[in-house]
């Protein structure tokens, strides 16, 4: 393939441009492009080009406006979830280290008092609810027992649990 500047491409290309080829183009022109290589590529080209365009236009399908207006819709809705979606999974992680830590100081601190509850268990043969209550000291100070303990960290497990639920929910 030989590159040449053809003086008159420029005017070949401005009609091309134009739509008006070879309607608007003089007699001397057409025969310039029948006979120069680098005008009939760029004449066969453009056609080549447009009759492609052409036919995609025509093989496109024929959308509603309204379709496309909802499709914007929910693309916008969904990038606007997924912007919010990321402060939220810190929210989660931040909720699931809370409990772990929580976890791990309640099992260290049982650990370091050995385990005494523990032990308790078999000698009780029925539930009472009454059981939960903390005893009275004699000296009428309430004993630091672990039965406000359980309660309590079974609840911000189970609260912990829910939010966890409900910040994950989809919309």
């Amino acid at each position: 393939m030989i590159l040449r500047d053809c003086g008159q491409e420029a005017e070949v290309k401005l009609l091309l441009e134009r739509g008006a080829w070879p309607e608007a183009a003089s007699a001397e022109l057409r025969a310039h492009a029948a006979g120069c290589q680098s005008c009939s590529d760029l004449i066969l080209l453009t056609d080549k080009f447009r009759a492609a365009r052409t036919a995609s236009v025509i093989a496109a399908p024929r959308i509603s406006p309204g379709v496309l207006w909802w499709r914007a819709q929910l693309r916008r809705r969904n990038a606007a979830v997924e912007k919010i979606a990321k402060p939220i999974l810190g929210a989660q992680i931040f909720a699931l280290a809370i409990t772990v830590l929580l976890v791990l100081g309640f099992a260290i601190s049982q650990a370091r008092s050995g385990w005494q509850w523990l032990a308790e268990l078999p000698q009780a043969r029925a539930f009472h609810l009454e059981t939960l209550l903390p005893a009275v000291a004699a000296d009428g100070k309430m004993n630091s027992s672990l039965m406000y303990l359980l309660p309590g960290l079974g609840m911000i497990l189970l609260l912990g649990g829910v939010v966890v639920y409900l910040a994950s929910e989809k919309q």
